[in-house]
């Protein structure tokens, strides 16, 4: 007969009991605190201390120990290199639990477990081949933007220079009609001239 466990039972097979702790303990450990039941809390509480001690040490059979509980490896990822590091000295004590009153619809009462400190999650590092094609673009766009601009400020110079008014070819338009209007009249005069002398010619003559 296998030995009963220490705490309020919740319900179901132990099998079921074990994989609902795992799961709740993956999930504290993904995101840093959790909101459950305060049965569920305290149930948790002792397993999740016992993952960090264990993750504490760092070898291969603590970390295959931590694996047959959390069956997720980036889960454990985490709690090997970013939040074990964090309670290298601290002999215990990692979570702790905080009562928020009963839940709406069963008065279930409520509570958030978490990590005693908070768990910054670090962005993984970019590939060097990535970052190195995200400068060689933004350098071809610092190349193209100043070849880009020179078309634009030459049409900005064309506009900006002074449109020829109307009223200018107008005036010129009127004296150069006037001119016109002079030649005219000078060639009159020379006909009339012209006219002139050819009538004292023939009175001469006669």
């Amino acid at each position: 007969m296998p030995t009963p466990t220490k705490g309020p039972r919740l319900g179901g097979s132990p099998a079921h009991e074990r994989l609902m702790l795992a799961n709740l303990a993956m999930s504290l450990f993904q995101h840093g605190k959790i909101k459950t039941t305060e049965t569920k809390a305290r149930r948790l509480r002792p397993l999740a201390e016992q993952l960090i001690t264990k993750a504490k040490r760092g070898d291969l059979a603590s970390r295959r120990r931590v694996l047959a509980v959390v069956k997720d490896k980036d889960v454990v990822y985490t709690l090997f290199d970013q939040i074990a590091p964090r309670y290298a000295n601290r002999p215990g004590g990692y979570t702790r639990i905080v009562k928020t009153g009963p839940r709406k619809g069963d008065a279930a009462p409520m509570a958030i477990i978490e990590l005693v400190e908070e768990l910054v999650v670090s962005e993984p590092k970019a590939n060097k081949k990535t970052a190195a094609r995200k400068s060689a673009q933004q350098d071809k766009v610092e190349a193209l933007a100043p070849a880009e601009e020179t078309p634009a400020s030459a049409q900005a110079d064309q506009d900006s220079e002074p449109p020829v008014s109307a009223s200018g070819d107008t005036a010129e338009a009127r004296e150069d009609s006037d001119e016109a209007a002079e030649a005219r009249e000078d060639s009159d005069e020379a006909a009339e001239a012209r006219e002139d002398s050819d009538e004292a010619a023939e009175n001469n003559k006669a």
